[in-house]
């Protein structure tokens, strides 16, 4: 989710003033209550879940912060409700929802947005666990680190590589645990939003290497994704400027998993040509990718309805899941 992401991604010069006289209000408010609050609430999942911290001990890295982790109201509303933003995250923790109907076996790990500043849990987090579960897939739901304002400790990667180390370490531990968790360990894929996506693309081609010392046996594991969802994905471009290219951090290869792209092409925060540039670049690899382009529907929806068709999305998400093997048609 990226109200807030306009305000580190200097990537539109065209609408940032725009966008930033809109939002700054936002980010400032978040920033006031971070400061005044001693302690502030945690975002705690809803019971029926299994909340684990994804590392044994401190995660890599250090833990340095600018104060406790906490959730606020986020400031604005989408479809006329309002979000939920946790800040400060450096305890990293995967909460696993298991399926409400049939087991397909199949599992997705969510990567809510928030411009690496904050994370959108609920309007990219636990609103999507509660479809992928209803439709007998295991959700967990990365609570993946976002040490807001602590210079090169959040970012994307390489800026910073606490975020994707969080991924790879949760991929390694379902793969590792599947049976613990009932599901296929050839069957796991991840989704993101926003910053999310880009956290998508990210894992998707930087499986190869653990971005830390390994820890245990979960470690030894592929943190390879089987599939990849990226909604209205950030940071895609050279230099946030997409007439030079794809991001060169995101080296996409011919073992990059297939992959579903959904970008509306009205989106203001992180242009529709983010997504093209990864759609052309699966092509030219030939790794299999279906894309859908929607003229309207802005930035930030999640799955919440809307009038504007782009919010039928999860439909199209169960039909390319089927086509790929991971849930029944």
């Amino acid at each position: 989710m990226l109200h807030l992401h306009s305000v580190v991604d200097r990537s539109k010069p065209k609408c940032e003033s725009l966008f930033m006289k809109k939002y700054f209000f936002i980010f400032v408010s978040i920033l006031a209550v971070c400061c005044m609050k001693a302690i502030a609430a945690p975002w705690h999942p809803a019971d029926g879940s299994h909340q684990i911290q994804i590392w044994p001990r401190s995660a890599p890295g250090g833990q340095v912060v600018n104060g406790p982790e906490g959730s606020e109201d986020g400031g604005s509303q989408v479809a006329g409700k309002p979000w939920t933003a946790v800040f400060n995250v450096t305890q990293p923790t995967m909460t696993v929802f298991s399926p409400t109907e049939k087991n397909t076996g199949t599992a997705v790990v969510v990567f809510p947005g928030g411009g690496y500043q904050v994370l959108a849990i609920d309007l990219e987090g636990t609103e999507i666990c509660s479809w992928l579960t209803s439709k007998g897939i295991t959700c967990v739901l990365l609570k993946y680190r976002v040490p807001h304002g602590v210079p090169n400790r959040s970012g994307p990667y390489p800026k910073s590589a606490a975020a994707l180390q969080d991924a790879q370490r949760t991929i390694g531990l379902l793969r590792h645990d599947y049976a613990k968790w009932k599901i296929d360990p050839k069957k796991i894929g991840v989704i993101g939003f926003s910053a999310g996506g880009h956290l998508v693309a990210a894992i998707s081609t930087n499986f190869k290497k653990r971005l830390y010392k390994t820890v245990d046996d979960a470690d030894k594991e592929s943190c390879r994704p089987d599939f990849a969802i990226a909604l209205y994905p950030g940071h895609m471009a050279k230099d946030y400027k997409p007439k030079l290219g794809l991001n060169p951090d995101l080296p996409v290869s011919s073992e990059t998993p297939p992959t579903l792209l959904i970008h509306a092409k009205n989106d203001s925060v992180d242009p529709v040509e983010y997504s093209q540039l990864y759609k052309d670049a699966l092509e030219k690899h030939q790794v299999p990718v279906e894309i859908h382009l929607f003229d309207k529907g802005g930035h930030a929806f999640g799955l919440r309805k809307t009038e504007f068709p782009i919010t039928q999305w999860p439909a199209l998400a169960e039909m390319w899941l089927a086509k790929i093997g991971m849930i029944s048609k």
